[in-house]
Formats: structure tokens, sequence, C-alpha cells
């Protein structure tokens, strides 16, 4: 009975309560409703399952909200090794955890020297002797954020965060080792460091345009940039001068063309042996025979392309151990002059520099090249070709196979159009960047 009456009070107070605070009410409970629905749990990190990957969305920092990258928390990783590509993709998924974990990932020490093996002769170099560390941050605001070491305050003892190895390691666990390092009590600490692999063997989680955006804000310190800006201006003096030396209106093409910078073709040839010795392995576990290309084949499908215009100059990025074979400079289709940083007397450029900065410049070389022919399961050639995609999206063309568009890319190692090598762009759809940077014979155009 004495239930009964306090229902029957509840009842009465409701119906006396101001019209204002019951549709504040009612709103609330509507928002909660949806919230609900298109956000389904906090717990669940923002991944999703595509094609058996587990992929996380491009959720913003504090699982959405507008107030960005935590500067009072870090992220610590192991030193990042290998070659430049590969030290690219570890630090842009230092960066996609850090991110993760809503803390800035304190700045990285990078590899100068390439060891494979033998991790005691690296070289260890900070990543802002070779990017711009304000630049970035400016670049990818919002998005992630790089920090100091001088920035840590040492308030509170690191944690350590032990990455998992081996089979059993499972790209599902280690979204679950993240999530629960991102909670109470390990997010009190300032700082968690990493512990382990190098961020290069990490499982992946993050589609590729999250990697695309961090690529997008790395740009070469002043210096190294004009020693960019020596070699392709050497190119196209080299080419211009060809050009002249071929066409018999070159005074009248000067007049009419003088302010467009002569264009070049930059060709990523990988031939050299130990190449050739990993790419016959990888063709023979994949059962796969469009990996490794001979300098015949090449040379062959680079005078192909249809759309290239000759006289041109060829700019050959290859190891220094082929420098001295003069065999990849003979048998070009006419037309197509090859030079390498040797026979255009830059290579002293290179040579005042460890192995990572030469690479940086070599990439930089083929990225604004007129035309790439690279090699599509080489690491190198794909981050170039991502690159371009990414300046061709800018543009806002509406197909981006379309044989006449700027700054064409192909892929050598596969055939394609009138025995020609096959148009190359990136998928920026894709789910995973495994597919299209660690070996692929997709290369979106068909």
């Amino acid at each position: 009975m004495e239930v009964s009456s306090n229902g029957q009070r509840s009842i009465y107070c409701l119906h006396i309560l101001n019209p204002r605070i019951s549709k504040c009410l009612a709103t609330l409970l509507f928002l909660l409703i949806v919230r609900v629905i298109l956000f389904p749990t906090i717990s669940s990190f923002g991944r999703i399952e595509e094609n058996g990957l587990v992929v996380v969305r491009n959720l913003s920092p504090l699982y959405g909200s507008d107030f960005g990258i935590r500067v009072d928390k870090f992220l610590e990783v192991p030193q990042i090794v290998w070659g430049l590509n590969n030290q690219k993709i570890a630090f842009a998924r230092a960066c996609l955890t850090a991110r993760m974990l809503n803390r800035t990932l304190l700045m990285p020490s990078l590899s100068a020297s390439l060891f494979y093996k033998e991790v005691e002769r690296l070289e260890p170099i900070f990543f802002d002797k070779i990017f711009q560390f304000e630049e970035f941050n400016s670049r990818c605001n919002g998005f992630v954020r790089l920090g100091r070491y001088m920035d840590i305050s040492n308030q509170t003892k690191p944690i350590e965060l032990l990455k998992g190895s081996g089979r059993k390691w499972t790209i599902e666990r280690d979204l679950e080792q993240l999530e629960e390092y991102s909670k109470e009590p390990f997010d009190q600490s300032e700082v968690i460091t990493i512990v382990g692999k190098n961020p290069f063997l990490w499982h992946d989680h993050w589609p590729v345009k999250d990697y695309a955006k961090i690529f997008e804000c790395l740009v070469l310190v002043d210096e190294i940039e004009k020693e960019v800006d020596k070699v392709i201006s050497r190119i196209r003096e080299v080419g211009s001068k060809v050009r002249s030396k071929f066409d018999s209106d070159a005074t009248v093409v000067k007049s009419e063309n003088s302010l467009q910078p002569m264009p070049y073709v930059a060709v990523h040839m990988r031939i050299e042996i130990d190449w050739m010795i990993h790419c016959k392995k990888l063709e023979q576990r994949s059962r796969i025979n469009q990996i490794c290309s001979s300098k015949e084949e090449i040379m062959n499908r680079v005078g192909n392309i249809l759309e290239m215009k000759v006289p041109t100059v060829v700019y050959l990025a290859v190891a220094d151990s082929l420098l001295n074979d003069s065999s990849i400079l003979k048998g070009w289709k006419e037309g197509l002059l090859p030079f390498e940083k040797k026979k255009l007397g830059i290579d002293k450029i290179y040579k005042k520099y460890p192995y990572l900065i030469q690479s940086a410049i070599d990439y930089e070389v083929c990225l604004r090249a007129d035309v790439f022919v690279g090699n599509s399961f080489s690491t190198f050639s794909s981050l170039v070709v991502l690159g371009r995609t990414q300046k061709l999206m800018k543009t806002d063309v509406v197909d981006l196979c379309d044989t006449n568009l700027s700054w064409p890319s192909y892929a050598y190692n596969i055939l394609g159009d009138s025995n020609g090598p096959r148009k190359w762009i990136s998928n920026m759809s894709d789910i995973s960047l495994k597919n299209i940077s660690y070996g692929s014979n997709d290369t979106s155009c068909r």
C-alpha cells in the first residue's frame, strides 16, 4: 500500500513539472539514443573488421573531441631503422599509434646508415636533421603531434609497453593492448615507452589515407631541399641542351616555352644483385612472375610509353653499385638519353651525405619528375607513386587513369598497353598500406 502511494506521488510530480524541463529531458534522452545507434561503444576503439583485417577508422583525438592531441602525455618508440621509405612508414606508424593513445610522439631517432643485420653499426640521426620539425606540427595540426624530450616534466615514472611478437601475437591482440594502455592506470603516466620491435614491424591498423596525411607533413630541411633543387636543375639543364641538339627549330621552341621547365623522366631501376636475388625468391614464394625485370626489359618498356615525347632525358635512380656499370646507359630507344648521378656530374652532391639523405634526395627527384617509372614491388617506388597520386587528386581530376594526365607513373615490371609498362596510381581508399607498399601487382589502372 505504501509502495502504491509513493508511485502515485511520483506520477503526480511528473504532471506538475515545468514543461520546459520536460522538453529538455526528452531532448537529452533522444540524443543519448542517437549516440548509441551511431557510436555504439567507445571501448570498440574505432575498430572495424574488413576482409580479415582489423582497421582503426580515422577518429579524432579524445574519441571525436576538438581539443587536439594532448601536449602533456607522450609516447616514446625505439630507434627507426632500415631504408628511407621503410623508415617513413615506421615513423608514420609510430605517429598513428601515438594518435590512438592521444599522446604526443617524442621525436624519434632515425638511422642515417643502412645495415639490416648489424644493428650496433647503425648511425642514429634525429628527425629534425632531415625533416622540418615545426612545419610537420603545423601541417599535421590536430591529427598527430611531435614533441621534444625537453617537454617532459618527469612528474611520473615512465611505463613500458612491450610489443608482442610471433604468430600468436595477432593483430587483434595488438589492438587490445593499445586499447588497454589508453585507459587507467596506464594513461596516468606522463610517458609510455614502447620497447621491442622497431615500428616498421608493428601490426598495421590504419588505412592508406592516414599514412598519406602524415607523409604530406614531411618537409625536408632547407639544406637538403637546396640540394634537391640543384640536382633537378642539372637534369633539366642537360635536357635543354639535348633538346636543342635534336630540334632544328631550337630557337622557336625556346621563345615559345622559355617559361616552361624542361621535362624529364625518372626511372627507379632495380637490377642490383641483392635485389635480383630477393625478387627471384619472392617470385618463387608468391608464384608471381611479374616482380623481377632485367635492364633490357626495363629499357624496352620505358621506350614504349606512348605519351612520352622525345628527345628527353631519363634520370636513372640506381644503387651506387651500378654507377660504374656503363651497360645501364646503353640500349635505350633513340630519343631517350639516360643519365645517372655520376654522368650528370652531381655525384659529389650525394657523397657529402649519409645514405638516408642520399635516398631522400633521390626520392624527391623521382617524386617531382614529369614521368616516373618504377617497380610495383619496391617500397621506394610505391611511396613515390603514392605521393604523385596525392598530387593528382588535388587537381580534382575525374579519372586518375586518364592517359593524358600530367605526372603519369608506370610500373615497368607489369606489361601494359603497346608493350609498355602499365599505368600506375595508388588506391587511396585501401584499408591497408601493405597492399600498395610491400609488393603488389595491382597498380589500380588496367
